[in-house]
């Protein structure tokens, strides 16, 4: 694979029917055209991901999304209006250019326009190109399938190298500046349900359209399951308190195997690796996912992880963590 910061030649990648790493200001993405069924093929053996897990289809403008949904409902729209270019997917019903190697063979569409400018610069290029300004880029985040999301050019070589051809590119945008995927939205609905948790949040949905947020959903979306964004390190969502309690069972010698992860008013126990000391919510979701590869880089056998308050994107910091503790 090749590394770009031009993003002509991640455009030039994807019509060939290459793959192109992409950024955007949630996560990294690991691209392919939308409607290129063998490129979608080699982005589900890169990841391993499993086949009827839906991709995040995503276009240059709102004005495209009538070519990649179908009934999209009037709140949909208000929260377009409101919050795209940004971190939000929205979950509509499907077109007939929606294929089901894109949609997981589900009847909808998961559709997002990302705020990085290099992905809008892409998508731009990529549809002059094709003669096509509605063309779709489908980007999961180009990491192994349950494995933690990269947020800087660095991280897709690193996690996907072995994966991908000499044809294709990584397009260097520097470091997310959100560092956690966006919040999707299922709109299929007569009421906006969440399915997962970003920077936009619950109550920015119910303040935009003046409606309940929905739980519950039979739509599959990405990033949901219980066991996620997992380094190879154990990672133990503890409460402060705990702390002290917890280090008593790591002997002196075996604490430098151990990492924190916490915010930089939590003190760092005696011997124990600090990975990241955020300031706000936003700046622990900004760092999240490159603690959590120091921890694996440090080969570090446990991560104690101290999470933000629940408010505003630290409920989506909270959401991962939790994900990342899973242990079948």
């Amino acid at each position: 694979m090749r590394l770009t910061t031009d993003p002509r030649v991640a455009a030039e990648a994807l019509a060939r029917g290459d793959l192109a790493g992409l950024p955007t200001e949630t996560v990294y993405g690991l691209g392919a055209r939308a409607d290129q069924a063998r490129a979608i093929a080699r982005i589900y053996a890169a990841k391993g991901r499993p086949a009827d897990h839906p991709l995040i289809v995503h276009i240059a403008q709102a004005s495209n999304l009538d070519s990649w949904g179908l009934r999209v409902p009037a709140y949909a729209r208000e929260l377009i209006a409101e919050l795209w270019p940004g971190p939000l997917t929205i979950v509509v019903d499907r077109s007939p250019r929606a294929h089901d190697f894109v949609t997981g063979g589900q009847p909808s569409v998961a559709l997002r326009v990302s705020a990085h400018p290099l992905m809008a610069e892409v998508l731009d290029h990529l549809g002059a190109l094709g003669g096509d300004p509605s063309i779709g880029i489908a980007a999961p985040s180009a990491n192994r399938f349950g494995r933690v999301s990269p947020t800087t050019a660095a991280h897709v070589i690193s996690e996907l190298a072995d994966f991908m051809t000499d044809d294709d590119v990584v397009l260097d945008g520097g470091e997310c500046a959100v560092g956690v995927e966006s919040t999707i939205v299922d709109c299929t609905g007569e009421l906006p349900r969440l399915l997962r948790q970003g920077a936009v949040t619950a109550d920015d949905i119910t303040r935009i359209t003046g409606l309940a947020v929905g739980a519950g959903s039979s739509i599959r979306a990405s990033g949901t399951l219980d066991s996620h964004y997992s380094p190879a390190a154990d990672v133990q969502l503890i409460e402060r308190e705990q702390l002290t309690e917890l280090l008593g069972d790591h002997p002196r010698e075996r604490r430098s195997a151990t990492g924190l992860l916490a915010m930089a008013h939590v003190s760092t126990p005696a011997g124990i690796v600090r990975l990241a000391a955020p300031q706000t919510s936003d700046d622990y979701a900004q760092c999240l996912y490159a603690a959590l590869r120091e921890a694996d880089a440090l080969e570090l056998d446990t991560v104690l992880a101290i999470a933000p308050e629940p408010s505003g994107i630290g409920a989506a910091v909270i959401d991962r963590l939790t994900r990342a503790a899973h242990r079948a």
